[in-house]
């Protein structure tokens, strides 16, 4: 079964670098020489330079020169892992198994954007890694292998990534597998319960001390590296917040955003029903007690 392989982002690379250990026959790969807007790229190229593998950096995967540099590799499937664009119809329909996607999401719920960081930030105890054939809607089509994850209250964006990743690793062996002895099965999704998470933007990552403690806490982890940081504004600057933890605090005559204790490089700011403890930051000059976030 001849592979064709797309993706950029450092999950990509540790699928094709699974496919490679399994003596999958993967006959090239579509990358980006660059992205800006992934904050998790990682350049697969040299992987690809290590084991002669084919590789094109690809800027529109629809556009016509994609499309015949990949007809001319005569794949029989396509691997599409860490890719931020829609794969549109020719290419869905050139391979006699289609294109096999991956989102790490319960699917049907959770389509669409940042599946990791919204998990995190809406406070949900357990995501899945699942892979599914492709088709012109958005993380919509049938189901190839789905695998729960439970997610705990200490995991940040970092933790539950590389929980994702070894579950995906596990899955793409077995599952790869089944699809050369034609013996794998699908499952459809069902529509009637699916939701779609939308892109965030820089004001979704703003924490506003307004917010319960958790709800803090929740959204600092989901943003932590390797995504962009949750920020707040302080003296017209945008500071990134990497770790936070709660504390309690039953003061209710406080004002939400009130420094209480600066110390040992931490900040305590007084919450809504609570204070959260800031623990790493990017912040030069810590702000004074007294003063507000």
């Amino acid at each position: 079964m001849k592979i064709l392989f797309i993706g950029t982002v450092e999950f990509s690379f540790m699928a094709l670098e699974k496919l490679i250990e399994i003596n999958a026959e993967v006959v090239g790969v579509c990358t980006k020489e660059k992205s800006s807007f992934n904050s998790d790229y990682k350049d697969i190229r040299p992987l690809c330079i290590a084991n002669d593998i084919p590789c094109k950096f690809i800027d529109n995967i629809n556009s016509k020169e994609s499309i015949e540099w990949i007809k001319s590799l005569n794949p029989d499937i396509i691997f599409c892992f860490g890719w931020s664009s829609l794969i549109k119809k020719e290419l869905l329909n050139l391979t006699s198994l289609g294109v096999i996607g991956f989102h790490p999401a319960s699917l049907p719920l959770n389509r669409g954007r940042h599946p990791i960081i919204w998990a995190l930030a809406l406070g949900l105890k357990k995501t899945s890694s699942t892979f599914f054939f492709m088709d012109e809607g958005a993380d919509s089509g049938d189901i190839l292998s789905q695998k729960d994850i439970k997610i705990e209250y200490i995991d940040n964006a970092r933790i539950l990534y590389d929980k994702i990743i070894e579950t995906a690793m596990y899955q793409i062996e077995i599952f790869t597998k089944e699809l050369i002895q034609n013996k794998y099965q699908k499952l459809v999704q069902n529509h009637d319960i699916s939701n779609t998470w939308r892109k965030r933007g820089q004001n979704d990552g703003l924490i506003d001390f307004r917010m319960n403690s958790t709800s803090i806490y929740n959204l600092v982890r989901a943003l932590s590296k390797p995504y962009i940081g949750a920020h707040i504004e302080f003296n017209n600057k945008n500071i990134s917040i990497w770790k936070v933890e709660e504390v309690v605090n039953h003061n209710r005559n406080i004002e939400s955003g009130k420094v209480l204790e600066n110390k040992n490089n931490t900040i305590l700011v007084k919450c809504y029903d609570g204070a959260i403890r800031i623990l790493e930051h990017d912040f030069d000059i810590l702000p004074n007690v007294g003063e507000y976030l």
